[in-house]
């Protein structure tokens, strides 16, 4: 019998991108506004945090296992920022554009824009599930003022990536989930569930 996932994002681009990560598996995956879940809060400070709260709240609301993401972009010189509020970092409501904009003012004049994209990916059985799958994922790169490439979403065409020349803007979708910081985070969560049952 086919296994189900619900994945605990409304994101269209990190909906893209899990599903086509998680197509090989034997899972039904479903995006949780198929079952009308709404989106969980997210006040925490930190990815882990945020992310193990949207699983369970998508676990709890469809009693199903969950998988969640909480991702973002971090900029060495200001201090991790945009961080867990990446999605936000311009204020409500969330743009991409507005958040590009006020990225690039930021990091204007500085010398060093090294900065890398996080993941974190939970997993739980259950909503009250005591040992959730915890998985991350880190990529590096340099913030560019300028944008290239027209794939990807969020920060993809300002985030350049040395080792392969371009932004992520410009990668292939392929390419991109192959070795993104959520790629990296969904085969390291994939290695340890070979090892522990889903349900």
């Amino acid at each position: 019998m086919m296994k189900r996932l619900v994945l605990a994002s409304r994101n269209p681009g990190k909906l893209r991108e899990l599903q086509a990560l998680l197509q090989p598996l034997d899972w039904e995956v479903i995006p949780q506004d198929d079952l009308q879940i709404e989106e969980a809060p997210e006040p925490h400070p930190t990815f882990v945090e945020n992310a193990l709260a949207k699983a369970r709240h998508a676990a709890l609301h469809s009693g199903l296992p969950a998988l969640a993401d909480d991702s973002g972009l971090c900029v060495d010189a200001l201090g991790g920022a945009p961080g867990v509020i990446s999605a936000h970092y311009a204020g409500e409501p969330k743009s991409d554009l507005r958040n590009n904009e006020k990225l690039v003012h930021d990091v204007q004049g500085m010398k060093d824009r090294g900065a890398h994209y996080y993941c974190v990916l939970v997993l739980v059985r259950s909503a009250q599930d005591p040992e959730p799958l915890i998985a991350e994922g880190r990529w590096d790169g340099e913030v560019i003022l300028s944008p290239r490439g027209q794939g990807g979403f969020g920060y993809d065409a300002y985030f350049y990536l040395p080792e392969q020349g371009c932004t992520v803007a410009e990668l292939a979708a392929a390419d991109k989930n192959r070795i993104s910081h959520r790629a990296q985070a969904l085969a390291r969560l994939l290695d340890r569930l070979r090892t522990q049952a889903l349900t």
